[in-house]
């Protein structure tokens, strides 16, 4: 059968058992919308929040920047990683036995203020729009590619999934459809890793494959033979880094850091029925990301080896099918600039001009084309890669629903409303905020990956400060609070949309500050957070006795 077909059968498929286990799962009350009534197992918890947290960035995005930038784009590997030990260590049992619904909860009740919630919600919203954007774009390229279909009905098809089941099943909803799509897309990105590192190394063990030589006898290594090509055709040698380590060292630091607070992936640890299962499903989900981060890396080198050896000096005319296929996406462009019918693929280092654009999210959607893997496979990773990003994408629209709904109308505005209304605001909300992401999704500020790593700059700088600092210092109070999170996120947001939207032109080292590009700039935001927050808090009254009460309980085991 063809690509299409086989798309069909397994996407089809994927989107029945998801629309299936969201009837399955409907919410029928205010805490089966928000919290999957608190009662789901450890085990389950850990994989909704492995799909929850593996992101489209996770799938499509991340092994696509490892093989473009090599060793500068593990980055994004560290700072993600390293951020859910972050959070599984510092947060999700305090905020657990703290036992509220919401991010925002925690904010207002800790820091005894509607204004604190108010800017909580404004960060929730904000954040999490920022990232879905990225989801949905996601969801716009594989159906573009597999579908035949451009990418403004790709993105249609996804806000119709995912209107269906977050808007009727709620969190409840949410997160059995969520173990449903982890399956789906670690065996989705696992299947072609062990084949193609099989091929290319022969061992059924990407990550050794990642390691190991070459099966054309030459005794090569993996690694050598990449490094070779990059410098042949004029790009930075694979293995070796181009950014400045300080700029390295705060896009980890903001992405990991970021990762903590994230109110989506917090959210799921008030789905469990004690603290001891947040720990638990915190610790499985960790083992469950595993899976795909160690196998990233050598993904990325795979894909970007067979794209290199198959299309480099090739005739145009005779290029490969999946070339072609791409091509007519628009997501790889072509032009002959020398008129030789050849494609120069080449780096900034050559001497000879580039003649080829390849967007970077196309690399894992592609590989199982490259590598000519049979068509089923290159079916399953299309579902896949639609579970990564429809997965995330509900988790951050509940996020936005619960943030009007239970935090704006019930906590702020109509403290009176009754349950049922309560539920179905929510519901309409989150119709609402499927329609605007939408439209991010088909105006995305740049590809899924960096998109995302925006979104986790500006939770670095306005989210985890306020957190961390509501857990561990019974001295910070409301108005360190909310002044820490407001110079945090204007200062971190007016950076990203400087250089990437103001002066676009001028987003290079020699005019960053210090160095720093906007995808690291969120650690500053955070550190001018945390001293804002503690110079306005030392300088005000102290928290009452009943919140410092409140604080040293939430810290007992």
């Amino acid at each position: 059968m063809s690509v299409q077909a086989w798309t069909y059968i397994m996407v089809g498929a994927s989107f029945t058992l998801y629309i299936g286990i969201a009837i399955w799962a409907k919410a029928r009350s205010r805490q089966d919308f928000y919290v999957a009534g608190s009662h789901v197992p450890p085990v389950l918890n850990g994989m909704a929040t492995a799909a929850d947290w593996m992101s489209a960035a996770s799938f499509i995005s991340m092994a696509g920047l490892i093989s473009f930038m090599g060793r500068d784009g593990s980055v994004y590997l560290m700072g993600w990683t390293g951020g859910y030990v972050l959070l599984a260590l510092l947060l999700a049992p305090y905020l657990r036995k703290f036992g509220k619904f919401t991010v925002p909860d925690f904010v207002g009740d800790r820091y005894y203020s509607q204004l604190a919630r108010f800017v909580a919600i404004v960060c929730a919203i904000f954040v999490s729009f920022t990232y879905v954007a990225g989801q949905m774009r996601g969801v716009g390229i594989v159906f573009s590619r597999f579908l035949n279909v451009n990418i403004t009905v790709g993105v249609l098809i996804g806000m119709g999934i995912v209107f269906f089941y977050a808007v009727l099943g709620g969190m409840k909803g949410i997160t059995y459809t969520q173990v449903a799509q982890y399956c789906v897309l670690i065996f989705a990105y696992l299947v072609p890793a062990i084949f193609i590192s099989l091929m290319m190394t022969g061992t059924p063990i990407p990550q050794l494959g990642f390691g190991g030589t070459l099966t054309d006898g030459s005794g090569t290594f993996l690694l050598d033979r990449l490094n070779g090509l990059n410098q042949e055709l004029g790009f930075n040698t694979y293995t070796d880094g181009s950014k400045s380590t300080i700029d390295v060292f705060f896009i980890t630091a903001s992405l990991m850091v970021g990762t903590a607070g994230l109110p989506h992936v917090i959210v799921r640890f008030y789905t469990v029925p004690k603290v001891s299962d947040a720990r638990s499903s915190a610790g499985w989900a960790l083992l469950f990301i595993a899976l795909l981060y160690t196998t990233a890396p050598a993904v990325a080198a795979f894909a970007r080896t067979n794209l290199l050896t198959t299309i480099s000096d090739a005739e145009y005319a005779k290029a490969p099918k999946w070339f072609k296929n791409w091509e007519a996406t628009g997501l790889i462009a072509f032009e002959d600039k020398n008129k030789d019918g050849l494609i120069q693929y080449r780096g900034p280092k050559s001497d000879l001009e580039n003649e080829l654009t390849i967007d970077r999210d196309i690399m894992v959607l592609a590989n199982p084309e490259i590598a000519g893997l049979p068509n089923w496979v290159v079916g399953l990773v299309a579902a896949g890669g639609l579970a990564a990003a429809l997965s995330t994408a509900a988790g951050l629209l509940l996020v936005i629903s619960t943030s009007i709904a239970h935090d704006l109308l019930k906590r702020e505005l109509y403290p009176e409303i009754s349950p049922e209304r309560e539920l179905a605001a929510a519901r309409i909300a989150a119709g609402v905020a499927v329609c605007i992401a939408g439209y991010f999704g088909l105006h995305p500020p740049g590809f899924v990956a960096q998109v995302v790593a925006f979104a986790f700059g500006l939770a670095a700088a306005s989210f985890f400060p306020a957190i961390i600092m509501g857990i561990f210092s019974k001295r910070m109070n409301k108005y360190g609070a909310i002044s820490g999170m407001v110079v945090g996120l204007l200062f971190t947001a007016s950076y990203i949309v400087y250089f990437k939207f103001v002066s676009p032109e001028t987003n290079h080292a020699a005019h960053w500050w210090f160095g720093i590009s906007p995808e690291g700039i969120g650690t500053v935001g955070m550190l001018l957070n945390v001293l804002v927050a503690n110079l306005v808090s030392y300088r005000t009254p102290p928290p009452p006795p009943e919140i410092q009460e409140l604080v040293e309980s939430i810290r007992m085991p």
